[in-house]
């Protein structure tokens, strides 16, 4: 019992006099945050990155602002825990929120393989899904109507789309998109990547507002946050 008293007045003793390393840890974690911060941020929608976009993302009929649209930098993790820059362009009225939830993200290792810019695969969102790759903004309409799409308007997020496809029966035939995604249409069993109600991604987009298309009936978009109000 003795020796348990004099072991911990020791270790006390220890913490008084390394109050200079306790100080010097603080400023290390400091510089780890100042570091991050520097590598998630947001701007404007710069002229080089606009004729990068322009049609492309941003097209000729695009009925969003380019006032309206920010650029995201964030860094993210893949499955073998690699550390990724990323870039993303949404609406600025998510732009925060998003850039925390990556944030997030990240901090917990939560593998994301590409998040690239949708212009590099020339605004093809099946290019860009069969090559996992999570995107936001895309201007168009929705199909067969005169409604931007959220996409289209800078409001939803896809993650890892190709393990995450968007389904729908159309005329009794399978709509699966990417096509590649069609293994991952049993969301029974468990892979890489995969999100359900138990994942992260899941749990930090919806707690922020955003409306997950695996919980819509009729079609199934795994893949899919938008915010809706």
């Amino acid at each position: 019992m003795r020796r348990f008293f004099l072991s911990a007045m020791i270790f006390l003793s220890g913490l008084c006099f390394c109050e200079g390393a306790f100080v010097a840890g603080e400023k290390i974690l400091e510089t780890v945050d100042d570091e991050l911060d520097s590598s998630f941020y947001i701007t404007e929608i710069s002229d080089e990155l606009f004729a990068k976009m322009w049609g492309k993302s941003y097209k000729e009929n695009c009925t969003i602002p380019r006032s309206e649209l920010r650029y995201l930098h964030l860094l993210h993790k893949t499955q073998d825990g690699s550390t990724k820059e990323g870039e993303l362009v949404c609406n600025v009225k998510i732009a925060d929120t998003l850039l925390e939830i990556f944030k997030k993200l990240y901090a917990a290792g939560y593998p994301i393989e590409k998040i690239r810019l949708i212009d590099e695969y020339n605004a093809d969102d099946e290019k860009s899904m069969s090559d996992n790759n999570s995107s936001c903004f895309n201007f168009r309409f929705i199909s067969h109507t005169t409604t931007v799409s959220k996409h289209g308007s800078g409001l939803a997020v896809d993650i890892n789309p190709l393990y995450n496809p968007y389904y729908k029966t159309v005329n009794g035939k399978p709509n699966i998109e990417p096509f590649k995604g069609a293994p991952y249409l049993d969301r029974s069993k468990n892979f890489p990547y995969k999100i359900d109600h138990n994942d992260l991604a899941y749990k930090l987009f919806t707690e922020a507002g955003f409306e997950w298309g695996g919980d819509w009936q009729g079609v199934k978009d795994w893949q899919h946050f938008e915010m809706s109000k």
